[in-house]
């Protein structure tokens, strides 16, 4: 069987692109190795009508109403490879060959924490990336940044909105007098004793057995793609200041005829919300060229 559409990666940008080529009766299949990044997230904010729902649900809920569409078929496990087979494409699962007129890459990203003891085992319940998504209910209390380079100090600049913020350096990062005039402005206490660990809660150990007590830590992951599906086809990258992201343009293309890329793999940062959004341009967009573009 040729699928009209092969949606790679079952998470939220994923599931929103499938959604709208099923509804416009198109066949599609769903390869989903199920490892969604905010696995580790308790609770999803910032995603309206959603808000404080824990986001195993609200991909629950969306799986279950995309597959109430007669056209849709869902594969568990990875995909390993795409390959241009002619007009179409052919993609190797666990599940054998899939072949496929279009391609939605929506495989998401691998995020690269700083190497501190501690910090990993905390990632999602009190160590942090996005303040949209988590800074509220710290309740204006007191929250760490712990840098990795130069986005720290971004990170740094918005977070006094939700409370009283410490810039760890820890070695990864050297701030010049403008930037220590800025962060001083916003209320930002720099501390330049390295980082020894991660304890408690959230709390920094540092360099001479000294502990800073936080409500939160928030730290700027490095991401890589989690997929090598669009180096494969040959898609081209841009670079942000996390790590590369997919090119696309204005309706989710990339730049190989017939391939699609949205979510986190095709951003230099987002969110669920911007995942669903940028989901269903794609799924649609995917839909409108096998009618105009065959």
């Amino acid at each position: 069987m040729e699928f009209d559409a092969v949606v790679v990666g079952g998470s939220f940008a994923g599931l929103s692109a499938a959604l709208q080529l099923a509804r416009a009766r198109r066949q599609v299949a769903v390869i989903d190795s199920g490892l969604r990044r905010n696995r580790f997230a308790q609770v999803s904010h910032g995603f309206l009508a959603q808000d404080g729902r824990p986001p195993s649900e609200i991909h629950a809920e969306a799986k279950r109403q995309l597959l109430r569409y007669p056209a849709v078929r869902w594969l568990e496990g990875a995909a390993h490879a795409v390959r241009r087979s002619g007009k179409s494409f052919e993609v190797v699962t666990d599940q054998g060959a899939q072949r496929s007129r279009r391609i939605v890459l929506a495989t998401g990203v691998a995020d690269q924490l700083p190497d501190v003891p501690g910090l990993r085992e905390r990632w999602g319940k009190s160590v942090f990336h996005c303040p949209y998504c988590h800074g509220y209910e710290l309740r204006n209390g007191h929250i760490g940044v712990l840098a990795v380079g130069p986005v720290s100090i971004h990170q740094a600049m918005l977070l006094p909105d939700w409370g009283a913020v410490t810039l760890f350096l820890n070695d990864a990062l050297t701030l010049d007098a403008d930037q220590e005039q800025a962060l001083a402005a916003r209320g930002v206490r720099i501390e330049r004793a390295r980082v020894v660990r991660v304890a408690g809660r959230a709390a920094i150990q540092l360099e001479g057995q000294r502990e800073v007590e936080l409500d939160g830590i928030f730290t700027a992951s490095l991401t890589q793609p989690a997929s090598p599906l669009a180096e494969q086809l040959g898609c081209e990258f841009d670079h942000g200041p996390l790590g590369p992201f997919v090119k696309t343009g204005a309706q989710q293309e990339t730049t190989v005829p017939g391939v699609f890329a949205c979510g986190d793999l095709a951003r230099a940062a987002g969110n669920i919300a911007v995942a669903v959004g940028d989901g269903a341009v794609a799924g649609s967009a995917a839909h409108r060229s096998l009618i105009f573009e065959p």
